[in-house]
């Protein structure tokens, strides 16, 4: 008889505990909803019911029980849980990932929602609006703008092949739905699409931005995660970032708007190099945790060109 569904959690829960998961029930139930092709809701319907795995596949109830032993020993291993199911949320949208590019964070979707309501303003006052997002990794901030302010002309850039590959997968996957387009190059951020250049209403960026010394703690990040996705050069890790900075202000107009993920203690560092850029009314703005997470500034007017500054929300 297929044991049962809540028999086979606990002991997945208790293999990825014992192994640090930060969340082993949550991911033990997104493993098995993964293998039976089923909602994680039906998932854990079936165990609180003590129902057995359901038999008739593919795959039959004991193909499925080893397939997800499997996936836990995979993950208790600390292999990403994105890279074994292949897929990882972010804000509305399930995008594919997996070795070779940054599986995006919580904590970027309010990155992507700063540069969501300056284009949806910015298209409501102008009946339309021009997004451009750097070092876009697996397409994650282009395709949330593109999916949520409607007629956006949106394009992205991506330098690295692997990460390029996703997001090309990414884009093909949502293109054409609603009339969602989103043009993706790859190339070097700093100096592409300079046929653009003057004429972007927003410029959104998630880059490299790690500093050489600092190793991610968790060893799905530094196991996994591509270096060249994580860390920005320079003794500070903003050598990148200074980069797309400086890319940030040759394709906005007058007037537009840049945002810029960095971590929480980089934030004076991004306002400083936002201004040296250019930018005006240079803040630091917060993820949904309330930290310090993104540099937000505007490309001056031409009466204030030149004149960058910034306000000191501290560290």
């Amino acid at each position: 008889m297929p044991e049962p569904v809540g028999a086979l959690l606990r002991g997945a829960t208790q293999r990825l505990a014992a192994a640090g998961v930060p969340s082993p029930r949550t991911d033990a139930e997104l493993l098995l909803a993964h293998v039976l092709a089923l909602p994680r809701g039906e998932v854990r319907r079936l165990a609180l019911l003590d129902a057995p795995v359901p038999d008739g596949g593919p795959p039959d109830a004991g193909a499925a029980a080893r397939r997800f032993a499997g996936l836990v020993d995979r993950r208790a291993a600390r292999e990403p849980l994105q890279h074994l199911t292949g897929a990882a949320p972010f804000r509305h949208l399930e995008l594919s990932v997996g070795p070779g590019v940054f599986v995006p964070r919580p904590e970027t979707e309010q990155v992507a929602q700063v540069a969501i309501d300056e284009a949806t303003g910015v298209a409501a006052a102008r009946g339309r609006v021009v997004v451009v997002d750097l070092c876009t990794g697996s397409g994650a901030i282009a395709l949330a703008v593109a999916t949520e302010v409607a007629g956006a002309e949106v394009h992205a850039v991506e330098l690295d092949g692997a990460a390029h590959g996703w997001a090309a997968r990414n884009v093909a996957a949502v293109a054409g739905a609603d009339g969602t387009e989103v043009h993706l190059v790859r190339g070097d951020a700093r100096t592409a699409l300079a046929r653009l250049d003057g004429t972007v209403d927003v410029v959104v960026s998630n880059p490299p931005y790690v500093p050489p010394d600092a190793v991610p703690r968790d060893p799905e990040v530094a196991g996994h995660d591509p270096d060249v996705a994580l860390y920005g050069l320079g003794a500070d890790g903003l050598e990148v970032p200074r980069g797309i900075a400086r890319a940030a202000a040759r394709l906005l107009r007058p007037g537009g708007l840049f945002v810029m993920e960095h971590a929480e203690t980089q934030a004076a560092g991004a306002r400083s190099l936002a201004a040296a850029a250019g930018f005006v009314d240079v803040r630091t703005a917060d993820d949904l945790t309330g930290r310090p997470r993104m540099a937000v500034g505007r490309r001056p007017t031409d009466a204030a060109a030149g004149r960058g500054t910034v306000t000191d929300w501290g560290e």
